[in-house]
Order: C-alpha cells, then sequence, then structure tokens
C-alpha cells in the first residue's frame, strides 16, 4: 500500500471517529420554568335592614325571630310615632381590605325644611347612630329636592382572612316623626324616600379614603358629597 493510501485511510479512520463522538456527544444543560400564579382580589358587601310593616314593627320568621332584608320597608307616617330603620352593611369573608361608606339620599327636602327648619340634621330624626362609628362626613344639597348625606366607617375593613361575613354596626336603628307635626304638613311628605347605598372599595393603592371614594365615585359617575 503506498504511503499516500495509507495516509488517506488514517484520515478516513480519523473522520469516522470524530463523527462517532459527534453522534454521542450530549451537551451538559438544565432548564427551570419560574410561573407567576396571580390571584384576583375581590370585594363584596351587602346592605339589609330589619322587614318591618308599614307601622315599623318587626316582622318575625315562623320561629319568632327578626328577618332582614335587602328591599327597603314602606311605611305609613304617623306624628310622634317611632319606626324601627336599621341599615347595616356586611362585608363578605375574603373580600379584601377596603373602605365602607354609606349614603342615605332624603327627598322632598324643601317641604322637610318647612315642618323641621333649615337645620335639617340627623340626629334630630333618627336614634342608635353613633358619629363615632359611622361619622357623617358630608351632606349635600344635590339641587334637586334631595339631600345626600354620606356616612364613612372610620377604619379600613379587613375580611380577607375572615372565615364569617364582617357584620358592621347598623347606621342607626330608627326614625321618629316629631309628635307636633300636622297632618297637612304630612301631606306635603306624601311620597317620601330614604335612600340608602352601601359601598365599599379596595384600601389598596390609595394614600387614604378621600382618594379611594374620588375614584369610586369618577368610575360610577357619581358627584363626591
Amino acid at each position: 500500500m503506498s504511503t499516500k493510501k495509507v495516509i488517506a485511510l488514517i484520515l478516513a479512520l480519523v473522520l469516522v471517529a470524530a463523527v462517532s463522538v459527534g453522534a454521542t456527544l450530549a451537551w451538559l444543560t438544565d432548564r427551570d420554568t419560574v410561573t407567576n400564579v396571580f390571584t384576583v382580589g375581590d370585594v363584596q358587601i351587602k346592605l339589609d335592614e330589619t322587614d318591618t310593616d308599614e307601622d315599623g314593627q318587626p316582622i318575625p320568621d315562623d320561629e319568632g325571630n327578626p328577618v332582614r332584608k335587602e328591599e327597603g320597608n314602606e311605611y305609613h307616617l304617623i306624628p310622634g310615632q317611632t319606626y324601627l330603620k336599621d341599615p347595616m352593611v356586611t362585608v363578605k369573608a375574603g373580600s379584601e381590605p377596603s373602605y365602607v361608606r354609606m349614603l342615605v339620599t332624603i327627598n322632598r327636602l324643601s317641604e322637610l325644611k318647612a315642618i323641621f327648619g333649615e337645620d335639617f340634621l340627623p340626629e334630630k330624626y333618627v336614634t342608635g347612630w353613633d358619629n363615632t362609628v359611622w361619622p357623617c362626613y358630608s351632606m349635600k344639597d344635590n339641587g334637586d329636592n334631595t339631600l345626600t348625606l354620606e356616612f364613612r366607617y372610620p377604619t379600613i375593613v379587613d375580611a380577607s382572612a375572615a372565615t364569617e361575613d364582617m357584620a358592621l354596626p347598623a347606621l342607626f336603628t330608627h326614625f321618629t316623626v316629631p309628635g307636633e307635626v300636622t297632618g297637612e304638613q304630612l301631606k306635603t311628605i306624601a311620597d317620601l324616600t330614604i335612600t340608602v347605598e352601601g359601598h365599599a372599595i379596595q384600601s389598596a393603592t390609595f394614600a387614604d379614603a378621600d382618594a379611594a371614594w374620588a375614584a369610586f365615585d369618577q368610575q360610577y359617575g357619581k358627584t363626591n358629597p
């Protein structure tokens, strides 16, 4: 065998060896994946009051226990009579820390002022209201013969770790029609309505309650009282 053939054979064997090594080579590698899990927070509340008849007396269930309902009651107003009305906000278990408020809107504002005077303040006509529990943040004449009072719960309500719903104290418990009101005056407020709204908004990301409620009002198209 000539020298050139021997060199060619050796080169060929070397190439085959190289291909063989290349075919069995495995890189030393590792791989890992970091998975970010996103959970969605939630804020849920319920607003209800004790079910009553038109005289403001509670309507019990079959076992004699008071019943709460989410629809408002209807009342037959009589001078000197006191009526049960106890709006209450309940924050659902698992809700994110949140600010809570109640808005009370009363119609027939001018007629009420004609009867009760210009200083139409809640403490004159409702009982069971504690200004330290539900401070009255503002009162606003809406310009359409209605008045809106804003009551804010003073602390953040954190039900995120709660296993049961968190019922906050009632805003008030009763209202009374003053005894000096005449029948003719009552006729002017025959269609009187007291509308109570319960609101809640997350406290996270907001500097304070003012900022939170400004965002709430902007989102829902409300005018901040």
